[in-house]
């Protein structure tokens, strides 16, 4: 699809709507209705503005609700409108976005999206104002809405994942620093707690045999959650952890056996509980010891994608979504250890068939056979950002997906919103204190 490089001069209520020339003549060659996606994120991740190329390339016609401010979508040709995602009132901006771009799929970018779509499935429910288009919409991008709690609970997930035959580390909810302290006096002194609702490997706090249960709880509940709300406010531009505060969202805690090894993940697209595309990865590099992957390694593995596959039947999903592991050093085992309910790299590149996830999404909502698709890269080494290629012992090989006729997106990867602004630097350079459950 070719895009027009200008903006239209129209912006009205905060809707800015791109020049773009629609077609309908698919990569297959045949006539099709071209599918309306709309991707929604609260936070400012490039990972969205990706996917919308790799859709918008496919033949689909890409809307975006995001924050006004710095976020990619803003600056990708792919996108035909974008709307404002208002902290303030969040679900009327999915309202409203709904109703400007009669989508036939929404894809969630980040957590609290999902949770703001399921706040709109449970008022379209309501038998007083019942909407039957926005329930079946939601169900149709989602899945089975039943689903929603297991996937936002790290310990139902797990357990059900157990009982579905994956291997899964020792896991148990915890309420109080005693609590911990006792569970780790049963069961394993070394451990990881992790908080729900938290992303990005924040709000996780590894454990070692002689670390204190008391200032370990104290990190991972941090009590000035509203200094931190604040703060992701004024420095972040981001008032949604302003909502979570004010409405005094609780975050329970696990226990995790420690597994000596090293992260994976795997990246998937179902359609109805079954899995249409798959990508896994090994993480070769990571931004921090808990923290995302910027280097990774594509493998095939069973064990991975048996858990993908199950989960997908188990909760009948539908849409993206990412499962972490880690694989044992010793024993090569992988061991599932939280699911992501939601976009996760590499969802954008697309590969092979089975390894093209955008393809998959295509032929979905079309009814049309998933194409076969030149791959990007023979590469099995891949960066995900820019700044990963140019540190040391960077492998030689290493590819990275930089878009194409996309020059103000490629500029935004390199030095992404907010840490390019001079108060988060500020701010960073300062604030070495714990990092908070919150995910601030």
């Amino acid at each position: 699809m070719e895009i027009a490089a200008q903006l239209s001069q129209a912006t009205r209520n905060g809707v800015v709507e791109h020049d773009n020339t629609e077609r309908v003549r698919s990569q297959t060659g045949f006539e099709v209705a071209s599918p309306k996606v709309l991707l929604i994120d609260s936070n400012r991740w490039d990972l969205g503005a990706r996917l919308a190329i790799g859709l918008t390339s496919a033949g689909c016609v890409v809307s975006a609700l995001c924050p006004s401010v710095g976020h990619p979508f803003s600056v990708t040709r792919a996108i035909k409108r974008t709307y404002p995602y208002r902290a303030s009132d969040p679900i009327k901006s999915i309202r409203d976005a709904i109703e400007g771009t009669h989508p036939d799929i929404i894809i969630p970018s980040c957590e609290r999206s999902v949770e703001h779509l399921h706040e709109l499935y449970a008022q379209a429910l309501h038998h007083e104002t019942r909407d039957e288009s926005i329930v079946a919409l939601i169900e149709r991008s989602l899945g089975n809405p039943a689903a929603y709690r297991i996937v936002t609970s790290r310990y139902d997930l797990l357990a059900t994942a157990s009982e579905e035959g994956i291997r899964i580390p020792e896991t148990d909810r915890v309420s109080s620093s005693a609590d911990l302290n006792l569970w780790r006096e049963e069961k394993s002194r070394k451990c990881v707690i992790k908080a729900d609702g938290t992303w990005g490997g924040v709000g996780v706090c590894v454990l070692s045999e002689k670390d204190s249960s008391e200032e370990a709880w104290l990190r991972i509940t941090r009590t000035s959650r509203l200094v931190r709300a604040m703060k992701r406010m004024i420095v972040n531009r981001d008032a949604f952890y302003l909502r979570a505060w004010m409405n005094r969202v609780e975050r329970p805690i696990i226990a995790q056996r420690f597994i000596d090894g090293y992260p994976a993940n795997c990246s998937v697209f179902a359609w109805r509980g079954k899995v249409l595309g798959f990508i896994a990865v090994e993480a070769v590099r990571t931004e921090r010891s808990t923290g995302p992957a910027s280097i990774v390694h594509l493998i095939e593995n069973g064990e991975i994608r048996f858990a993908a596959e199950r989960i997908a039947s188990r909760l009948g999903l539908s849409g993206f979504f990412g499962l972490d592991f880690v694989i044992e050093k010793q024993t090569g085992l992988a061991y599932l250890i939280e699911m992501n309910p939601r976009l996760t790299p590499p969802c954008y590149m697309r590969l092979e068939k089975g390894r093209d996830l955008v393809g998959a999404l295509w032929a979905s909502l079309t009814g049309m056979p998933q194409p076969d698709n030149n791959p990007v890269t023979t590469s099995d080494m891949i960066a995900y950002n820019p700044r990963a290629l140019v540190c040391s012992g960077t492998p030689m090989n290493c590819f990275y997906y930089k878009p194409d006729g996309e020059p103000e997106l490629a500029r935004e990867l390199e030095s992404p919103f907010p840490d390019r602004t001079i108060l988060y630097r500020l701010v960073q350079l300062f604030d070495r204190g714990p990092v908070d459950a919150a995910g601030a």
